[in-house]
């Protein structure tokens, strides 16, 4: 028998990114805000007027680490510093692993579903953007 799995589908990637810039615009900020399904591949993205040009590979970067190590990106920070049981993974899946704060799993019924990464302001706020658009989801 297949194997089945939830996934994020287009119509929640839209809710997502529309609840992620809604925070930018409340932060002042503009934002790249990406959303990656279950497998970690791109569903969504949005770069708003002004954005960092370079922090549009780092949203989708966050979006994807956050979802093959099945983690916030600001936990890998942390577990990547020198010592740590992860350092030198931001090394790894060809130097794309983002190992700062913005990339978060969407959890639903207790599944990874899928991630969102924003980048363009501090890590705190990308963190906020990131949380925020989740919250458009997940209750």
């Amino acid at each position: 028998m297949p194997r089945t799995y939830v996934t994020l589908t287009l119509e929640d990637a839209k809710r997502i990114l529309s609840a992620g810039e809604a925070k930018a615009i409340s932060l002042g900020v503009p934002y790249n805000i990406a959303v990656v399904d279950a497998g970690g591949h791109l569903v969504a993205f949005v770069h708003q007027d002004g954005s960092l040009i370079g922090s549009i590979d780092l949203a989708i970067d966050k979006a994807v680490t956050a979802r093959i190590f099945d983690r916030p990106t600001s936990e890998l920070a942390t577990l990547a510093q020198s010592g740590k049981p992860l350092f030198g993974i931001q090394e790894s899946n060809a130097g794309k692993v983002v190992i700062f704060g913005g990339g978060l799993p969407v959890i639903i019924a207790g599944k990874i579903v899928g991630a969102v990464g924003a980048s363009a302001g501090t890590v705190e706020q990308d963190i906020m953007v990131a949380k925020a658009a989740i919250g458009a989801l997940v209750a």
